[in-house]
Order: structure tokens, then sequence, then C-alpha cells
């Protein structure tokens, strides 16, 4: 698997303006429930659970059962193929750059 390949689904979860707010809410590592996330958010209950699921199903979030309710908590981890992707385009910007750089200086 390419490395685009393993960080397409965390940036097509993100990609969406609502999980990447919940997304948000949950990066100070505290986990929350849905009821929780709810009353933080604009859309339902459902419509959480909903958006949760893709974050979960990208590997940027984990949840556990905690009596009656899931909490869900971000996965730092989570980040990391997309992380490592877009430091690798940088790279080559930044190689590419300098090279047109360098032509153009001489």
């Amino acid at each position: 698997m390419s490395k685009a390949d393993a960080a397409a689904p965390v940036f097509a979860a993100l990609g969406d303006p609502k999980r990447l707010a919940l997304f948000s809410a949950l990066s100070d590592g505290a986990p929350r429930s849905i009821t929780e996330l709810t009353r933080e958010s604009t859309i339902t209950r459902q419509g959480v659970t909903k958006h949760l699921a893709v974050l979960e199903s990208a590997g940027l979030i984990d949840s556990a059962q905690s009596g009656r309710e899931k909490r869900f908590a971000l996965r730092r981890e989570g980040l990391d193929d997309a992380r490592r992707l877009l430091d690798k385009i940088s790279n080559e910007w930044d190689g590419a750059l300098q090279r047109l750089k360098d032509f153009v200086e001489d």
C-alpha cells in the first residue's frame, strides 16, 4: 500500500467540516460521549454518530464502552500516515524549488 493509499481515508474523513469539528473537539485528549459531543455541535445525535463512525474507520479516533455510554478519544497516531505523506510532498517541493533557484541563479 502506498503512502497516498494509507493517507487517503484520513484526508477524506477530515475533509468534511463537521467531522473536522468533531475531531477538533477531541483534540484536547479528553474522551467524550456522543451526548457530550452532540452538546458541543449543531448536528443531531444520529449525525454525530455517523460522523464518528467515519472518523473511527479512518483510524483517527477510538471508542470504548464505559457503562451505558460509548466514549470516543483521539488517536494521535491516526494522523501519522497523512503527516508522513505531507512531509514527503513538502520535501519534494523544497527540493524542486531549490533546483529551480539554483538554475535561475546560474
